[in-house]
């Protein structure tokens, strides 16, 4: 029994000192969260793409339930169910093509039965998933910390790519990366836990006074609901502090950007820019550089 008890515990070792928060600065360990890191941008890019949809399928089925038609959409199509399809053809991906990035780089980007150009979110969102997952874990260790960081970026890639495409926050993320962030500070793990709470609180409210300033002012609405959501989740994960600082980098360049990009496309003054992405953006460099900033900012006062 002690024999094989020591076999057992020699076995897990290896596995049990990965999860070590005193890896910090550990290429190893960075390398291996880096390739786990592509295939779960792999999964962020199913999410991305099938979540609106499922979204938009359900506000359908119920609005033909209310006004007692049948239902349009009957077939299950959840985020497992069907499986991998080019989004082109709609003909199945093998699974040799399911490689993140690899399989794009052979292919020329170009769907394998209809030669079609797939775009260029698949493999980015799977590069950049996988570049931070190495850098959090280079930077952080792979603890538990490690871990819950790695979360959090997760949900804001998603985020950050599903209201770039669609102006859609949704709930089903928004909400519970909030809760989660008061349930990771129960025990202080990034910040108090109530400077998670007033954090929530004021993300949520200062968005949703601004939205009111504005639409009284001008007759206009100048952000959505899920731009409240997801700073509030900000300020839940990482405390009421760093939300001046969240919402001085990322409206400025949310304006300059969006402006930009109104100019290049020739789109109208009323065309809706998305804000989601940029409070995504700059709360991933607020988890990694938050404490520094505030030490220089608050270095003034």
């Amino acid at each position: 029994m002690i024999t094989n008890f020591t076999s057992l515990t020699a076995i897990l070792a290896p596995v049990l000192a990965f999860f070590s928060p005193t890896l910090a600065g550990n290429t190893t360990a960075a390398i291996v969260a880096g390739i786990v890191g592509l295939f779960i941008g792999s999964f962020l890019n199913v999410v991305i793409h099938r979540l609106p949809k499922m979204m938009h399928r359900a506000w359908d089925n119920y609005l033909a339930q209310a006004n007692k038609k049948p239902a349009p959409h009957t077939k299950r199509y959840n985020l497992f169910t069907p499986g991998s399809r080019c989004v082109k053809c709609n003909k199945p991906i093998s699974f040799f093509n399911k490689i993140p990035v690899i399989s794009y780089v052979i292919l020329l980007g170009n769907c394998e039965h209809c030669k079609k150009h797939i775009t260029l979110r698949y493999p980015f969102v799977e590069l950049l998933t996988g570049l931070l997952s190495a850098f959090m874990v280079w930077s952080f260790g792979s603890g538990a910390f490690s871990l819950y960081a790695l979360l959090f970026t997760y949900f804001l890639i998603t985020l950050c790519f599903i209201d770039g495409e669609t102006l859609l926050l949704p709930d089903p993320l928004t909400l519970p990366l909030l809760w989660l962030g008061l349930l990771v500070n129960l025990n202080g793990t990034f910040v108090p836990l109530e400077h998670a709470v007033i954090g929530a609180i004021a993300g949520y409210s200062s968005l949703w006074a601004i939205y009111w300033i504005f639409k009284l002012i001008t007759g206009k609405e100048g952000m959505g609901y899920g731009d409240f959501k997801l700073f509030a989740a900000i300020g839940a994960w990482l405390g009421w502090q760093v939300l001046p600082v969240v919402l001085l980098v990322a409206a400025p360049v949310g304006a300059i950007i969006g402006g930009i990009t109104l100019l290049v496309k020739k789109t109208g003054k009323g065309h809706p820019i998305p804000f989601g992405p940029y409070l995504a953006i700059t709360g991933v460099l607020a988890l990694l550089y938050g404490n520094t900033a505030l030490h220089f900012v608050y270095s003034f006062f």
